[in-house]
């Protein structure tokens, strides 16, 4: 049977040569006061460049943004900078490689912050934890944003962008998913504003459709995706009712509008939903009827349930998260059939090389 994963696509500007993209996933490498990246980051991209796309962990896109520690920014000089070794050489290899552009809101702590709070769309604590370098702290009760404040973020993305592409990134992604600022405003536990940013789906949705323009407008839709996860449950405070589903529909549907966006990249339930009212069990198979561009899953995907996927044509890509972690030629061994190593999950968010860029190629 062929191989789908093994195709070419178009994304946006660019053929990629294959359907298995890299997943965003936070590594907490850049222990710098600049929280830029470094060589060691710029390696661990460069050994996984075979992917179709590569989509890099969440950068943040202002000071206001950060929410971990040891998280590389996109929004100074330095940061730039740094990102450009990360590109250079994954361009060095034929690689495509895109910044996730974040910000967490409310999850986040005022320890960062000089002691001010995190901005959040209300004033409702998460009741979760934020990791910094003295440990786990718990979450605060957030500044509700203003709406100057909401305008101002939109240009710190906005800015963030033109720095990605000056850093030599071949496009960007939103984040606007798994309980960070953009879907706090999607959802009704964490948004209770009575303006125009809360209670109609067109509302809940005006911050983000505001930033998607002024970065599409800035540096092309094409080089533009967005991430999404609309049945996220139980965890970042985020709690799923009657109207979530039909607020993620109404976004899906109007991304339409945009005929050049890169993509939209979906995350399948992160843990079970079958017993959470009004959730949606299958991602990828809800929305593809709903989205008529470039639509990427992930979450828990195999090699033989990602080509099902595509084969079924609910996806277009497919992205895999920890198993590049542990695989960095994980496109060679969905080819040849290898096994895949498993990964060391002491080592996700800790500093140096060790479950980082120490995982071998397979052998043969």
């Amino acid at each position: 049977m062929e191989n789908i994963l093994l195709d070419p696509i178009k994304i946006g500007l660019w053929e990629l040569p294959n359907r298995i993209f890299m997943s965003p996933m936070t590594r907490s490498r850049a222990d710098n006061p600049e929280n830029k990246v470094t060589p060691l980051i710029a390696q661990y991209y460069e050994q996984r460049s075979t992917a179709g796309l590569i989509i890099t962990e969440g950068s943040q896109v202002s000071p206001q943004a950060v929410g971990y520690i040891n998280t590389p920014g996109i929004f100074s000089p330095p940061q730039v900078e740094g990102w450009q070794l990360a590109t250079k050489a994954v361009h060095k290899n034929n690689g495509h490689i895109f910044c996730q552009l974040w910000h967490v809101g409310r999850m986040s702590h005022p320890y960062f912050h000089s002691g001010n709070l995190p901005l959040a769309p209300s004033a409702i604590n998460p009741q979760d934890h934020a990791y910094t370098p003295e440990g786990f702290k718990d979450t605060v009760t957030p500044h509700t944003m203003t709406i100057a404040e909401i305008h101002n973020t939109t240009q710190d993305f906005r800015r963030a962008a033109q720095n990605a592409v000056a850093a030599g990134f071949d496009g960007v992604e939103i984040h606007s998913a798994n309980g960070y600022l953009f879907h706090q405003f999607f959802t009704n536990c964490s948004n209770t504003r009575t303006d125009e940013y809360g209670g109609s789906h067109e509302n809940k949705a005006r911050f983000f459709f505001e930033t998607l323009q002024a970065v599409g407008k800035d540096i092309g839709f094409t080089r533009v995706g967005i991430r999404l996860n609309p049945s996220a449950h139980g965890f970042f405070g985020i709690t799923i009712d009657k109207a979530t589903i039909p607020t993620f529909e109404y976004i899906v549907e109007r991304l339409n509008d945009y005929a050049n966006l890169a993509y939209v990249h979906f995350t399948e339930p992160m843990a079970p939903v079958d017993n959470v009212p009004f959730a949606v069990k299958d991602i990828a198979k809800h929305f593809r009827p709903r989205y008529k561009g470039k639509l990427i899953i992930n979450c828990g995907f195999r090699a033989q349930s990602a080509e099902r996927v595509l084969q079924d044509g609910h996806a277009d890509a497919v992205a895999f998260g920890k198993a590049f972690i542990s695989n960095p030629d994980l496109v060679e061994r969905i080819r040849s059939g290898a096994p895949w190593a498993k990964w060391d999950d002491q080592t996700f968010y800790t500093t140096g090389p060790k479950g980082y860029t120490d995982y071998p190629c397979f052998a043969g």
